[in-house]
């Protein structure tokens, strides 16, 4: 018999690592929620950095902030979330509309303002939103793209911290954040209205999560409605958005952050959810069926039409409809893929539907990242998608005339008016305009709001959602158009030199710690490729299962955009466990390309972990 102890089981070995020097965190705008103190990563030492590249309008971003929330609270001693605003539209680019945003949508954690993407050149970074993860000694040890990362970052953050505990280079205690202080008034950052059927007009109050009903005055409260609190419970919201009207006089709901349509009874003050399961829709999910057991994914607005409620899906890029008699919920039309593409409902693509209006056989749609108006009508082989204003993903501005020239700038919202005519909240050029289906002509009715994001018809005025200034503002609609200066802009992101000929793309995936590619019901990545224009490409365009592939450039052009979307599902990797929890990971570039003779062959687009060859 031995009495010996038994020899301690030695520590695993620290994980290798391939570590690059964090370039400095610069940027013109300056650093928001520090107390007024610039930040350097020689502040950050110590800590392990998680540094998000984001920018307001975009609706994985939003997702993204609140995948952080969990990890930022769990290691708030530890870890520090910096976020870097790097606009994509012009508007963004303003530091008061960053201010904005980063009350709006509730960004705890320090902010610095890049609005010449300094920072984003520095990192090299390519999609929106990016995160890369810097360690206590200040050197990049991870970066992924999209939304779906908040659990391999917490994996990896456990591993830094029992890391550098053990070396001594882990400083434990508070981080720079400063809460900034607490503003009154009656509306925060409000999103949508709609007239009841008493006068009164009903608001979401979104960043305050609740419904206030106003007097016909449009300034007196009449009564709030919800907690206030972030929850999905009772009658509580998460910064809701999109109102409607159904015919039993109730009030539909899209809960924006909740991912569920919610239905609200001004009569009793009863509040209940009607679709959406609280979870986040992903690719592989169900897309109909029973509509408490569907999940959703950040629906924006909502509008009666043909016997439903039409859902604008902005998560997704789609459009669903909820039927209240079947209790059912499906996908109407879109695809997923972002991007202004006409034709079957089936086949077109969107790109963040924020806002809906009814009117006859038409339904009208703000599609926001694309600037453009557009709408469904019914065909002889059903649903068809048609766009009035609008032409891509890359091109706004504030110019009128002729719709096939002109241009918006992040639009949210759109109504009907009497004539025929629709108004739009054009959000990003603080502006309402008009188009005229009859002419084909756009105007602009009202200048000098701060980004409108819907409008109420009310008699014969209008009354506008002035989101970044708390308000309903009531304009009597104009005979006259307002004349404009016109602009038009591109999105200043440079444009990737790559060679003539055959250039190979490759999407970088690790899968995390303790977890494998999930291949159990067949492939388990996905990559969609297209350009814009659609002669970029000669050969390699289409979807497929792995995540590289070799492109071939057309010679006769030499710039333009490739659009890629890429998806890789992983799951625990551990034998004995029957129902091992899964993840998906999913993002979509679109890469600004210039062909020149001293370009690069390869294009690295890295999803999740770092680029080998890089």
């Amino acid at each position: 018999m031995n009495d010996a102890a038994p020899a301690p089981t030695p520590a695993p070995a620290p994980r290798k690592r391939a570590r690059v020097r964090a370039p400095e965190l610069i940027g013109k705008g300056g650093w928001l929620n520090t107390g007024g103190k610039d930040l350097t990563l020689a502040d950050l030492r110590g800590k392990c950095v998680v540094v998000d590249f984001w920018t307001f309008c975009c609706i994985n971003c939003l997702h993204v902030l609140d995948e952080l929330r969990e990890l930022e609270e769990k290691h708030r001693d530890t870890v520090v979330i910096i976020g870097v605003h790097s606009p994509k539209f012009v508007h963004e680019a303003e530091h008061a509309a960053v201010v904005d945003a980063v009350e709006r949508y509730q960004v705890h954690h320090p902010v610095l303002d890049d609005p010449e993407l300094a920072t984003w050149k520095q990192y090299a970074v390519r999609a929106w939103p990016t995160l890369v993860v810097i360690d206590p000694e200040g050197y990049i040890v991870a970066q992924h793209a999209g939304e779906g990362h908040a659990h391999a970052i917490a994996r990896l953050v456990e591993e830094l911290e029992a890391e550098h505990e053990a070396k001594g280079t882990l400083r434990r205690g508070d981080g720079p954040y400063v809460a900034p202080e607490p503003v009154a008034g009656a509306l925060r950052f409000p999103g949508k209205a709609l007239l009841l059927p008493s006068g009164n007009l009903l608001v979401s109050d979104t960043t305050r999560r609740q419904l206030v009903e106003l007097a016909a005055d449009g300034e007196s409260v009449v009564r709030r409605v919800g907690s206030g609190e972030r929850g999905f419970a009772g009658d509580s919201f998460s910064e809701p958005q999109g109102l409607a009207l159904l015919p039993d006089g109730r009030v539909v709901v899209a809960d924006t952050v909740n991912h569920a349509l919610r239905v609200y009874d001004s009569a009793t003050g009863h509040v209940e959810t009607v679709a959406g399961t609280g979870r986040q829709w992903w690719q592989g999910s169900p897309t109909s069926g029973p509509a408490l057991e569907v999940d959703l994914s950040s629906p924006w607005d909502v509008a009666w039409w043909q016997g439903r409620v039409w859902i604008a899906m902005a998560g997704v890029h789609q459009l669903w409809t909820w039927d209240p008699e079947a209790g059912t919920v499906e996908v109407a039309a879109g695809t997923t893929n972002e991007g202004l593409l006409d034709g079957p409902a089936a086949e077109a693509w969107f790109a963040q539907p924020s806002g809906l209006a009814a009117a006859g056989d038409r339904l009208w749609i703000a599609d926001s990242e694309t600037s453009a108006l557009r709408y469904v009508e019914a065909g002889e082989d059903g649903y068809v998608v048609k766009s009035a204003v609008g032409t891509g993903l890359f091109d706004f501005g504030h110019r009128d005339g002729d719709a096939a020239q002109a241009l918006l700038q992040h639009p949210l919202g759109v109504t009907a008016l009497p004539d025929g005519s629709v108004a739009v909240s054009d959000t990003y050029n603080h502006a309402l305009r008009r188009y005229d289906p009859a002419t084909g002509q756009v105007s602009t009715l009202a200048t000098d709001l701060r980004e409108p994001s819907d409008a109420v018809l009310v008699g014969e005025d209008i009354v506008v959602v002035e989101s970044a200034r708390h308000r309903l503002t009531r304009l009597r609609l104009p005979e006259e158009a307002v004349r404009v200066d016109a602009v038009a802009h591109r999105t200043q992101r440079a444009a990737t030199e790559v060679a003539a000929g055959t250039l190979r793309l490759d999407v970088v995936f690790q899968a995390p710690t303790g977890q494998k590619l999930d291949t159990r019901y067949g492939p388990s990545t996905r990559l969609l490729v297209s350009s814009t224009p659609p002669g970029l490409l000669a050969d390699g365009e289409g979807a497929g299962t792995d995540l590289f592939r070799d492109l071939v450039l057309n010679p006769d052009v030499t710039e333009g955009v490739l659009h890629v979307s890429a998806m890789a599902a992983s799951c625990d990797d551990d034998p004995a466990n029957e129902y091992p929890a899964c993840h998906v990971h999913q993002q979509d570039w679109g890469v600004p390309v210039r062909v020149t003779a001293e370009g690069a062959s390869r294009l690295p687009l890295v999803l999740a972990g770092m680029d080998a060859e890089g």
